[in-house]
């Protein structure tokens, strides 16, 4: 099983913003920079995030982007959840039209597997992930400095 791009960026953006002390604010720039991911495409998913509460969002001379919730109250199933969509092959889909659908196995195997992947991502949160803040921080403040 494969993440899509947009919820891994989504993750990444929320442990960067994690690792940060109480008030400090970060710019989509300066994620963008660790990670080296798309800019572009890592705004639309911040502006995603901060509709979905996650993240408060200011713009102007000193604005920039925190965490709108505490790192203990994002559990990770449930927004993975909200970001995948898990059709994982045809038949997951109402509309599939697989010429095996009504005999094959293979949907049910599949499904547990989903089910057994989310359930371990249930048993975490953020706040799990940042248990190492401090380095986090590390890494992501000498990441900025080198470029």
């Amino acid at each position: 099983m494969q993440l899509t791009n947009y919820t891994d960026y989504a993750l990444r953006t929320l442990l960067y913003l994690g690792s940060l002390s109480d008030h400090e604010r970060a710019q989509v720039k300066d994620i963008a920079g660790a990670y080296q991911i798309s800019f572009n495409h890592l705004q639309k998913i911040v502006h995603d995030l901060g509709k979905k509460g996650l993240l408060h969002t200011t713009r102007g001379k000193n604005g920039g982007i925190t965490l709108a919730v505490s790192p203990t109250t994002v559990n990770l199933g449930e927004l993975v959840r909200e970001l995948e969509v898990f059709d994982l092959v045809e038949c997951f889909n109402e509309d599939g039209q697989c010429l095996i659908r009504c005999s094959c196995k293979l949907k049910s195997v599949l499904h547990q597997a989903k089910t057994a992947f989310l359930a371990v991502l249930d048993q975490y949160t953020l706040d799990d992930l940042l248990e190492n803040k401090q380095e986090l921080y590390s890494l992501f403040m000498g990441k900025q400095n080198t470029d």
